[in-house]
């Protein structure tokens, strides 16, 4: 499949938020204005497909990015693809701009995701930044700043990578974060640990032991605030908070204690092989109650670990499992990767295209015109084949959703045999029929169907270019 980067830039002088986006003229196109309002989505959809012969038209989308910056693929049915990159004047967009209201749109996107929590300022109180301060501590000696730099200093950078960088990930998978969050812990106090080893190296292993330690604090603190959170069943977090540090300091007393004891023990301070072999021994116990602690949590939320058991649940016994069983079932130490079917969410239409060809991409489409997202499938004749999810404007937790669904039913009846397109229309067939009794079953299960953790990515997202399709 050949890729041709067209030649002409164009730009669209238009607000994000008005009806209809102008594309300015250029020797290949013509000028053209399509809807973005997601209401008229499907039916916009339906419309497009449902005209007579579409093997000799060519099938436009666009692709958008949360910056303004778009692509607009066009699909021939002859294995040829052009792509016309778009952007977007933003000096009509202040108006409806939440970053102008707030005063931020002369911030850089980048330095705004890294900042300030997703979806600011819908997600969080307009005060939030009133309340945040920064503080400058000045240093008299050089040789102090130096300290604080090469030791703590590095263990702070590590805490601001970790807040900035992974600030969402901690409400969708808490227990997960929580237990590696101790795993990091227990590195860093390796590296203190070797110090008395290698004095000579005292401050790198230190700072070391201090980044470790401080990235184990950034995953330890958000993903225990969520935690806390699921206990505070009347609102009374608070008062769960204050209790939780009663218990640790009660816990911080026995181990100062025990340390106390074992510190007194005739010939253990000076074998060092004794000493550590007494501390990593604690430590793994420490790991074990650790994980035995979270493995029973029961959140009635469904996050993207419980809804792959649920699908699967579902898609073989026509049943949901319990909040007890599935939570009990869900592996907390498990990364999303390396589950099965492997599922890739937000995945640019470059990258579809790239897997399918432009005649069967097109039909592919077809499939897809009530759904809000795309779901193709890579390596289709083998067992482990890797599931590619692109998301509509307009797609919600919902989508996420039904796409683990569908990905699962695929998954379960799989047979290389099969042509993909006829397997990817059967599986939404079954979708249309099961999955608003999947719903209801979840909700007499006792699971929230009203706040689903599913998250959609913010970017990219395609929609048909409607004008031109006509």
């Amino acid at each position: 499949m050949s890729c041709i980067l067209h030649s002409s830039i164009s730009v669209l002088g238009f607000s994000r938020y008005s009806k209809h986006y102008l594309l300015k003229k250029s020797p290949n196109f013509h000028s053209c204005s399509f809807s973005s309002s997601s209401n008229s989505q499907d039916s916009e959809d339906d419309e497009f497909f449902s005209d007579g012969d579409q093997s000799s038209s060519s099938l436009i989308l666009v692709e958008r990015y949360s910056n303004g910056a778009s692509k607009r693929y066009i699909l021939d049915g002859e294995s040829s693809k052009q792509t016309l990159l778009e952007q977007y004047n933003t000096v009509n967009d202040k108006l409806h701009n939440p970053d102008f209201v707030t005063n931020l749109n002369w911030l850089p996107d980048s330095i705004k995701d890294f900042i300030l929590p997703a979806g600011f300022p819908g997600s969080w109180c307009r005060f939030f930044l009133r309340k945040c301060g920064c503080g400058i501590c000045c240093c008299n000696k050089f040789l102090s700043l130096y300290r604080w730099v090469s030791k703590d200093g590095i263990g702070a950078v590590g805490r601001l990578i970790i807040g900035g960088r992974f600030g969402n990930l901690f409400d969708d998978d808490p227990k997960q974060w929580r237990m590696y969050a101790d795993f990091i812990g227990s590195a860093g106090s390796i590296f203190d640990i070797t110090t008395q080893l290698y004095p000579a190296y005292f401050l790198p292993l230190a700072s070391l032991g201090n980044l470790a330690k401080a990235v184990a604090r950034g995953l330890k603190d958000p993903s225990f605030r969520v935690i806390q959170n699921h206990f505070a069943m009347v609102g009374n977090l608070g008062d769960v908070s204050a209790k939780e540090e009663v218990w640790e300091v009660g816990a911080q007393f026995i181990g100062l204690a025990l340390g106390i004891f074992i510190l007194d023990t005739p010939g253990l301070v000076k074998s060092y092989p004794a000493l550590l072999s007494t501390w990593m021994s604690i430590r793994l116990f420490h790991l074990w109650l650790r994980y035995q602690s979270l493995s029973v949590l029961q959140f009635k939320t469904i996050n993207l670990k419980r809804a792959r058991i649920l699908a699967k649940a579902h898609v073989l016994h026509s049943r949901a499992l319990g909040c007890i069983d599935c939570n009990r079932e869900e592996n907390i130490l498990v990364w999303q990767r390396f589950l099965r079917p492997r599922m890739i969410f937000g995945v640019p239409f470059s990258e579809v295209i790239a897997v399918e060809k432009s005649s069967s991409m097109v039909k592919i489409l077809k499939l897809y015109t009530k759904e809000k997202y795309v779901l193709t499938v890579h390596n289709w004749q083998t067992r482990d084949f890797e599931v590619l999810v692109s998301f509509k404007v307009g797609a919600t937790s919902l989508s996420v959703l039904q796409s683990v669904w569908q990905a699962y039913w695929l998954h379960e009846h799989w047979d290389h045999s099969v042509d993909v397109i006829k397997a990817l229309e059967e599986s939404l067939i079954n979708l249309e029929q099961r999955f608003d009794s999947f719903m209801e079953l979840l909700e007499e299960a006792g699971w929230n169907t009203q706040k689903l953790n599913l998250n959609v990515p913010k970017e990219p997202f395609i929609e048909f270019d409607d004008d031109l399709n006509s």
